[in-house]
């Protein structure tokens, strides 16, 4: 069946102007331009935008989603594995939140009594989920199945103090490295140093144990995954690479 721009894009949900976008850019071309010189899409090209639909619900740039699909070794079955797995994550996270904010709405109304502890559990479990869902397989294979169960677990049992300090801490240490960069502070003087041993800290309310040569892997890991490396470089780039050397000095 072949579909004019507009009922495809009625179809999938989408503007005319997204589609013309598309072919702009050269991520979805129509099947064919009629003698009018309008655009036809056909099954292939209705398969594509399911596609980069999908990527898109996933938050992958463009120009990522163009590189994937245009390659000639992609795996699409693979591929929406990977995005079903993904979108049951997202569930759960859904599902715990509503769970958290259901026992706060009967908290409030006098109907049950909701402990400290269950009042950010649904908090604490969405950033496990997260994490496994972003990185959770480089770092398993990284450190192993077991090291991450025990991340998870000490996690879990944090109190609401733990839970606070630990993401102060963590907003702490992006301020002090953006400052740094900013100044072309030193990653091995002073300042570098206490940025490290601030990182080192943080580091303690998840690890089971803390390790110099893991602490260096993993900042190492904030250098070669460019997921790591954008969370890092948000504000100011070159904070990941300065991380990862004042932790190397630090750790010597």
């Amino acid at each position: 069946m072949e579909y004019s721009i507009d009922k495809l894009a009625k179809l999938a949900g989408v503007s005319s102007r997204t589609l013309r976008y598309y072919d702009e850019i050269s991520l979805l071309k129509p099947l064919r331009t009629n003698s009018s010189g309008y655009r036809i899409y056909g099954s292939n090209e209705v398969s594509r935008l399911q596609q980069i639909l999908f990527f898109r619900e996933l938050g992958v740039a463009l120009d990522q989603v163009k590189a994937v699909l245009d390659s000639p070794d992609i795996d699409y079955t693979a591929l929406l594995e990977q995005h079903l797995r993904q979108l049951l994550t997202k569930r759960a996270e859904l599902d715990t939140l509503i769970g958290t904010v259901t026992k706060t709405i009967q908290n409030e109304r006098g109907l049950i009594e909701m402990a400290d502890k269950e009042k950010f559990e649904g908090f604490k479990k969405k950033l496990i989920e997260d994490n496994e869902s972003s990185y959770g397989k480089e770092v398993r294979e990284k450190y192993g199945d077991k090291a991450v169960e025990e991340s998870n677990a000490k996690t879990m049992n944090l109190s609401r103090e733990e839970y606070d300090a630990m993401q102060a801490l963590g907003e702490e240490i992006l301020s002090n490295l953006a400052a740094a960069v900013s100044e072309s502070a030193d990653p091995s003087g002073e300042t570098g140093l206490k940025i490290a041993e601030l990182h080192k800290k943080w580091l303690g309310y998840t690890w089971a144990a803390y390790n110099p040569e893991a602490h260096k892997g993993l900042v190492q890991m904030y250098i070669d995954d460019p997921r790591f490396t954008s969370f890092y470089d948000d504000k100011v780039p070159g904070c990941a690479q300065f991380l990862r050397d004042a932790v190397h000095a630090f750790c010597g």
